[in-house]
């Protein structure tokens, strides 16, 4: 490489051509010889990237970033970057200050689009992609807007949005559940237990959305084995420093019970399938998951009307008595307990609620 040629360029027709790790070597030689500024820097931050090394990513670009706060490629880089750790609600941040900081950068408002679509917000990307109809990014954002429209018409809440809610609630959403809303579904369910159960010693327990592991802890000392399964990292976390659970993992649910492995003598969902309308593939998941005479126990919002299933103001789906009757019955679960409760509150009123309890028959 000459002495004084651009380091930048060539690294990009390095990524573009498939040989990112180049670039890197390239980028860091000319900042160690000191020939690269800021912009360098962000290109390094970028070709880490590409080359796959998140972390070093989010090193360079932060300190990128902490430098020159004011510069909008900075900020969208470090969202990208983010958005490939997984930290959704950061890098929404990120995509949001870049284009505070340049509102025309099209590139920015793209990423931000297509950020809300993974976090489940269908509207929020129609409202951003929409506005890109006269830039480079139209095509792609007329397809993912089509996407928006068909999550608005799902008969479940997007994984990304359920992702994004508790990831940002997972720090204090113990106090704040058992504080204010004065959750107890992880109590309803341990006492339906208490009326269903033959056995209550030894069992393998899969918990459904374990959450912080609140579930958990009531249900612990009927555990051989627990396991749980949730889709916010952060709540993993959370659950793993109970130190209650044999195996911990970051899975949509219905992705979780559709796969061939463990039999679990007990199912567990508490207040999770509020974020599922329909609820057959659960219960079809849970009887190829359920050992003969395992159970299924869960909590649901309740439907006034005791068909079919809505969904409520706050994203959260009820069910009827009768829809539920009906989709166990389909899913070859006979129903064993079906309990009126109260889960939570909401706006300090109590939540009508149902607890259920599903059986797989004997083999």
């Amino acid at each position: 490489m000459p002495e004084h040629s651009n380091p930048i360029p060539q690294a990009e027709a390095l990524i573009a051509s498939g040989q990112p790790q180049r670039a890197v070597e390239i980028l860091r030689q000319a900042l160690a010889s000191g020939r690269g500024g800021l912009m360098t820097r962000l290109a390094l931050g970028r070709a880490h990237l590409a080359v796959g090394n998140v972390d070093a990513a989010l090193e360079q670009l932060r300190s990128t970033c902490a430098l020159a706060p004011g510069i909008a490629d900075a900020a969208l880089a470090l969202g990208q970057a983010l958005m490939a750790a997984g930290h959704l609600p950061a890098a929404v941040a990120e995509f949001e200050r870049a284009s505070r900081l340049d509102p025309e950068f099209a590139a920015a408002r793209h990423a931000l689009g297509l950020a809300w679509l993974e976090a489940g917000e269908p509207d929020r990307a129609i409202e951003i992609l929409a506005g890109l109809s006269a830039t480079p990014f139209a095509t792609d954002a007329g397809e993912k807007i089509a996407l928006a429209r068909a999550m608005k018409q799902a008969n479940r809440s997007a994984p990304g949005y359920v992702r994004h809610l508790f990831d940002q609630f997972s720090a204090d959403y113990d106090t704040r559940m058992l504080g204010a809303l004065s959750y107890r579904a992880h109590l309803i369910l341990r006492e339906l237990a208490d009326l269903v159960l033959v056995e209550r010693h030894g069992l393998d327990i899969l918990d459904l959305g374990c959450g912080t592991g609140l579930t958990g802890t009531v249900f612990a000392d009927l555990a051989r084995r627990l396991d749980g399964v949730d889709l916010s990292p952060r709540m993993i976390e959370r659950a793993k420093a109970r130190d209650i659970y044999d195996c911990l993992t970051v899975a949509d649910l219905e992705t979780a019970l559709a796969r061939k492995g463990a039999c679990y003598d007990l199912i567990l969902a508490a207040d999770t399938l509020v974020y599922f309308g329909d609820l057959g593939p659960t219960f079809r998941g849970a009887a190829q998951s359920l050992k003969p005479l395992g159970f299924l126990l869960f909590t649901v919002e309740h439907k006034d009307n005791d068909s079919g299933y809505e969904l409520g103001p706050k994203r959260r789906y009820r069910h009827g008595e009768s829809y539920l009757r009906r989709e166990a019955a389909l899913s070859g679960l006979d129903l064993m307990g079906l309990l009126h409760c109260t889960p939570r509150l909401d706006a300090e009123k109590p939540v009508n609620g149902l607890a259920a309890a599903l059986q797989r028959p004997r083999a």
